[in-house]
């Protein structure tokens, strides 16, 4: 398992648009992907569960990627927190 955390830099946080992408991108892998905010943890494959963190601007979030292909995972999603989305 590989754990990395990462700033929230889009000024109006991680709404619907980005949070499908990051989900179709985390569906891409065979391994396990969650996504911690504030403390709570959920299923990053999961666009429901992914919106109940309320990601906002500033946010720390932390990615536990477990399973085969999580280095790749982990730089793909990454990047995928710190764009800027319109």
């Amino acid at each position: 398992m590989i754990t990395k955390s990462f700033t929230i830099i889009n000024p109006t946080g991680f709404h619907v648009r980005p949070t499908k992408t990051f989900v179709q991108t985390a569906s891409q892998f065979p391994c396990k992907v969650n996504v911690i905010n504030k403390g709570k943890k959920v299923n990053g494959k999961s666009s429901l569960s992914m919106l109940t963190l309320g990601i906002a601007t500033g946010d720390e979030v932390t990615l536990e990627i477990d399973g085969e292909q999580e280095a790749e995972a982990m730089e793909a999603l990454g990047k995928l927190l710190v764009e800027v989305h319109e």
